[in-house]
């Protein structure tokens, strides 16, 4: 290297090494740390809506605190504490983003306890990761390898001036300051809104959501509305005469109609609304399903309660409540009372069973349903052909067969919940023995995270026409009453490929279309004697135990949801939404068939007090379903 250029690189990697022993290499860490997260709030669709000046602000004022720690300590520490606040922060962002991708929620302390089912989401990373979220890390990458080549190198500590003392001080009180001031006002907004965690971010940002969300894992008792069961009686009296009242004259006369009859409860994996009724390349996704709905009872706009899991899934259909979040109904409370189906349906001396192709320690469903009153636990280990799994699932065709075996040796009546698990995220199908059994061509989309739920949702299908055929070979099919239903989503919000399949059928699916599609799930009815019916008014999974109590002439007891029947036109989900026959509820009221937001001025009165009825409920729901959890009201 020339004598000229020799120096000048000598003098540029001095200067950039006072740069990183100095004040200025902590500023530089904070404007990176700012441009992450404003990548983070870009990349994630639902918040990227809702960016505004607050959370900006309530950003810089996080980093701002992180920043002024750093500088309370000594050079060497300094530099260290600034690089691993920013390796946290990146791994935080990055774990928030692929984790809103997967659920559209974000991170929550909570979740510590559900480490064990992390496989969930491991398998599904490869889809969700993307190389723009180096961005999270390449500043890290880039200084790192400097410093392991040498190049920047971090001084000695030295002994302490006057000047940097003073320096340390100052930075310390400003960040007490700052938090107490500025900061503790932040986390404290995200408290307003406890059950919808985008708005949280709105209020608080990221950083302020995650604070407020450490200091409720700590103080979850606090969350509950209720601490005793005669207030949260009270209302729910109340709530529920206000349901009977307006909404329980039934549109059909089936009161009792199918009292003594067996029932079939079966939950199907990631099933979405919009598959059904729907081709590709000539061929229909769910040939078996859309001939079950056409034959018997198809519910349009059945709605999951919950961003989450299967486990979620379960809870609600089983109880009549909302899950607490990330599967924390069976993760954290298992030992609770709940006046659960089973329950319900031994007051009429049923045999009641559940099945799932897993193994009881998943989402710890062996300690859930081994405290209620469940005659046959069929786990994996009880089926006797576990020669085929999917995904390290029992596959639906072998659970499917063995499940009727088991079902035709129980004593009538009887009522069995059985959970399908083939179509399960990934949806590699990973194990599926003959691909043959997938017969539908996904062309442009194979390879992609949408082709491959299709294929998984068409395998799916294929197998529940071998339930319904081994139904009816052993004689059980015809006098026996089957509610079918997908457990939650399969896809994210706007993937991309999914996306471009709808508007194939609808160019004019608006932002409004998308959200409901993402929350809507297959749903379906057979009730012996009922022909072909299609009921297009919102239900969900709370009201799965009081369809059967209508139906079966039973005592419901304890439960938030209604009569699919009935005439009740809106319902909630666990995260502050709310979808009625006309409207949905994500913070503003839309318009579902045009997707435009409703300017509540200009409702007349009667209008205004219908949308606010709608608020007040879904809190109380909300509010009573969480106290019954937290402090165990039913017991």
């Amino acid at each position: 290297m020339p004598k000229n250029s020799l120096e000048k690189f000598k003098k540029t990697k001095t200067l950039i090494n006072k740069l990183f022993n100095s004040v200025g290499f902590i500023i530089i860490i904070g404007i990176s740390i700012m441009l992450k997260t404003l990548f983070f709030y870009q990349d994630t669709i639902m918040i990227r809506e809702q960016l505004n000046f607050n959370i900006i602000i309530g950003s810089i004022t996080f980093i701002t605190i992180m920043l002024l720690i750093c500088l309370t300590l000594s050079n060497r520490q300094r530099i260290f504490i600034a690089l691993a606040f920013d390796l946290i922060i990146s791994i935080l962002l990055l774990g928030d983003n692929l984790y809103y991708a997967y659920s559209s929620n974000v991170l929550s302390v909570s979740q510590i306890t559900n480490l064990q089912y992390g496989e969930e989401i491991m398998t599904t990373l490869p889809m969700l990761i993307k190389f723009r979220h180096i961005v999270y890390f390449i500043d890290l990458i880039i200084i790192f390898a400097l410093i392991i080549s040498k190049y920047l190198k971090v001084e000695e500590k030295r002994k302490s001036d006057k000047k940097g003392k003073i320096l340390r001080i100052i930075s310390g009180c400003l960040a007490i300051f700052i938090y107490v001031i500025i900061g503790n006002t932040y986390s404290a907004k995200a408290f307003e809104d406890p059950y919808n965690k985008d708005l949280q971010i709105k209020k608080a940002s990221i950083y302020g959501y995650h604070i407020a969300d450490i200091k409720n894992a700590f103080q979850i008792k606090k969350q509950a509305i209720y601490t005793n069961k005669e207030d949260m009686e009270k209302d729910y009296d109340i709530l529920k005469q206000e349901y009977k009242t307006q909404y329980g004259d039934s549109n059909y006369e089936l009161q009792g109609a199918m009292k003594g009859k067996n029932i079939i409860i079966l939950q199907l994996e990631s099933i979405q609304e919009f598959v059904l009724h729907k081709t590709i390349n000539g061929k229909e996704i769910t040939p078996n399903l859309n001939k079950f709905l056409e034959e018997n009872i198809e519910f349009s706009n059945m709605f999951m309660q919950s961003y989450s899991s299967t486990a979620d899934s379960e809870f609600s259909s089983i109880s009549s409540m909302y899950p607490m979040e990330n599967g924390m109904s069976f993760s954290k409370y298992p030992g609770n009372t709940i006046d659960d189906i089973f329950k319900m349906f031994k007051q009429d001396e049923y045999t009641t069973s559940y099945m799932h192709g897993n193994y009881s320690h998943f989402w710890n469903r062996g300690n859930v349903y081994s405290k209620l009153p469940v005659d046959y636990l069929e786990f994996k280990d009880k089926f006797e052909d576990t020669s085929e799994n999917i995904m390290g699932y029992l596959s639906d065709e072998l659970l499917y067969k063995q499940a009727v075996q088991k079902l035709e040796n129980y004593q009538e009546p009887f009522i069995s919940f059985i959970v399908s698990a083939s179509s399960h995220t990934n949806f590699s199908l990973d194990g599926l023995e003959d691909f043959s059994k997938v017969q539908i061509d996904v062309g442009k989309y194979k390879g992609t995270f949408f082709g491959n739920y299709l294929e998984s949702v068409n395998y799916a299908d294929f197998a529940f026409g071998t339930f319904i055929e081994e139904l009816k070979a052993s004689g059980l099919y015809d006098d026996t009453v089957i509610l079918l239903y997908g457990d939650h989503n399969g896809l994210e919000m706007y993937n991309d490929e999914m996306l471009d399949y709808l508007r194939e059928t609808n160019p004019n699916l608006t932002d409004t279309d998308i959200k409901l599609n993402y929350i809507r799930v297959a749903c379906g009815m057979k009730i012996p004697g009922i022909e072909h019916l299609k009921i297009e008014k919102p239900v969900s999974k709370l009201d799965i135990k009081p369809t059967f109590a209508y139906l079966c002439d039973l005592d419901e007891q304890f439960a938030l949801g209604t009569n699919m029947f009935a005439r009740k036109d809106f319902i909630c989900l666990n995260n502050e939404r709310i979808v009625t026959s006309r409207y949905y509820f994500d913070e503003n009221w839309y318009e579902r068939n045009t997707g435009e937001t409703i300017d509540i001025e200009n409702l007349s009165t009667e209008e205004k007090e219908l949308l606010q009825k709608y608020l007040n409920n879904m809190r109380t729901e909300l509010d009573i379903s969480k106290s019954i959890q937290i402090y165990n009201l039913l017991k």
